[in-house]
């Protein structure tokens, strides 16, 4: 069954006429800002709704919410509504605690490409070919950070990898939908860091044909292991998540240049896929795979000092330091 709303979408190709929506620190709590012109402005002060003091309060109300934020939008534009210039706020992620956090494994061609030259094996088969869909794994919410947010290293770690994701984020209860109606699901879409500690993957001292070998928590669930912004760009300003161009760069070196048109499966095949598996809700975010370029490729993995920075056209750019 079909659960989803969708409402008129904005002029999606101007950016100008875009906005975007940022979580923000105002004294010792978090707060919904909308991002107009290089200005912050409280949402829940702006509007008068309570349902507007937490992103994950906006997105639970993400049909009615979204008129709400284009009065917000029209009166900063009109200079009817004072904002806070956006250097001088603190960004958090624009979901501090996300509900779900799916992760896509080896979703990008160039990606699988360039695993299976390090491994010097043939690459695995298309798995549409063998009438397979998507593969998922879950990452804790809790290892969320935002932008500026120090990445610490996890103790005994050598191997710690990046991994830079488009992330998109549910606004609407989701559960048995096509492909062609999954993006009507999407509320907006952000920039993920998929940190990865590699050589805590597999449990040392089992064999390798025990089920028992991989260790998913301690490999991609670590505290900070999940940078992410640096805010919410709503779907109607993304004309087509299938051709985003995706890069990130360590200490100013681009590590990964690529396209998300190289998805295996796309984020509405994702969605799909997901969703006839379990309901999405409002406020999970599926982070859709990552292309070629990773540390574990050559063999360089970060270190202390080292500075990420993260960006996909139409969104922006997250940037973290490694403690």
């Amino acid at each position: 069954m079909l659960e989803i709303e969708t409402t008129p979408g904005s002029d999606a190709h101007d950016r100008t006429a875009g906005f975007d929506l940022v979580s923000f620190t105002a004294g010792s709590r978090p707060r919904v800002g909308v991002l107009v012109e290089g200005l912050v402005h409280d949402l829940a002060d702006a509007s008068g709704n309570d349902a507007d003091l937490s992103m994950m309060d906006v997105l639970a109300d993400w049909s009615a919410a979204q008129d709400r934020i284009r009065t917000v939008v029209a009166r900063a534009r009109s200079r009817r509504l004072a904002g806070v210039p956006l250097a001088q706020c603190k960004l958090l992620a624009p979901l501090p605690l996300p509900g779900t956090l799916f992760c896509a494994g080896a979703n990008y061609s160039d990606h699988v490409a360039e695993m299976a030259r390090v491994a010097n094996i043939e690459p695995d088969p298309d798995p549409r070919a063998l009438g397979l869909g998507s593969w998922h794994f879950i990452k804790s919410s809790r290892s969320v950070i935002g932008p500026d947010d120090a990445i610490e290293i996890p103790n005994g770690s050598h191997k710690l990898d990046w991994e830079i994701e488009l992330g998109a984020v549910i606004g609407h209860k989701t559960r048995n939908v096509t492909a062609g109606e999954a993006l009507a699901c999407v509320a907006g879409y952000t920039i993920a860091i998929d940190l990865s500690a590699r050589d805590f993957s597999r449990r040392q001292g089992l064999p390798a044909h025990s089920p028992f070998r991989f260790d998913w928590v301690s490999h991609k669930s670590f505290d900070t292991a999940c940078p992410l912004g640096p805010w919410l760009t709503p779907a109607a300003q993304i004309a087509d998540p299938q051709n985003l161009a995706v890069s990130l760069a360590v200490n100013g070196e681009i590590k990964q240049n690529s396209n998300t048109r190289l998805m295996i499966f796309s984020v509405a095949e994702q969605i799909a896929d997901l969703s006839r598996k379990l309901t999405l809700w409002p406020g999970d975010v599926i982070l859709t795979g990552t292309p070629a370029g990773v540390g574990s490729a050559t063999g360089q993995f970060l270190k202390s000092g080292d500075h990420i920075a993260a960006r996909i056209e139409g969104i922006g750019e997250i940037r973290n330091t490694v403690k």
